[in-house]
Order: structure tokens, then sequence, then C-alpha cells
């Protein structure tokens, strides 16, 4: 748990938190996403753990940028990858990019 970033977080606690982040994810991609795009669905609802959901973010902001234009996708992962906070090791984290500027 110490590579999580925190001693807090029981096991139980970060698969529902994980279990939160899939489904949360699979929102965004709403139906139209999981229908068009099955490959990226399956890798979101098949992802073993929160690291796994943490790589699938490239190919979700691809989706979602192809159904709702890169602006909203980004607002849309920008979402997703707040639901991290806490569950990844610190080289895992977002780091702020210039390119939201």
């Amino acid at each position: 748990m110490a590579l999580l970033g925190s001693g807090d977080i029981t096991s139980s606690m970060l698969e529902d938190r994980t279990e939160d982040i899939r489904q949360f994810i699979l929102d965004e991609l709403g139906e139209f996403g999981e229908k068009h795009y099955p490959k990226v669905a399956r890798h979101v609802r098949y992802a073993q753990d929160a690291q796994g959901l943490w790589y699938a973010r490239g190919d979700v902001m691809a989706v979602l940028a192809a159904v709702h234009g890169e602006i909203i996708a980004r607002e849309k992962v920008g979402r997703i990858t707040d639901k991290f906070e806490g569950l990844l090791p610190r080289g895992l984290s977002s780091r702020p990019s210039s390119l939201t500027t």
C-alpha cells in the first residue's frame, strides 16, 4: 500500500475506488463509445487494477476526442485523472503540462 501514496487505503477501499473509476470511464464513453469502440471499452472493463485503468486513459482520450472533439475530451479525461488521486505510485501521477495553457 505504501506504493499507492497512502498507508490509509485498505485493499477493499482500493478495489471500491478502482471500480468507481472504471464505471466513471465507461459512463464517459457512453453507449456510442462502447458500441463503436468496443476494444477500448473492453480494455477499461477488464483492466486488472487502477494502473491498468490509468494506462487506458490515452485510448479513452482518443475515443472521446473522436466523439466530442478535443476540448471536451480533455475536460472529461481531466475529470477521470482527478479520480486517481492517492491511488497510484508517485511516478505515474500526472504532471502539469504546458499544452493546457
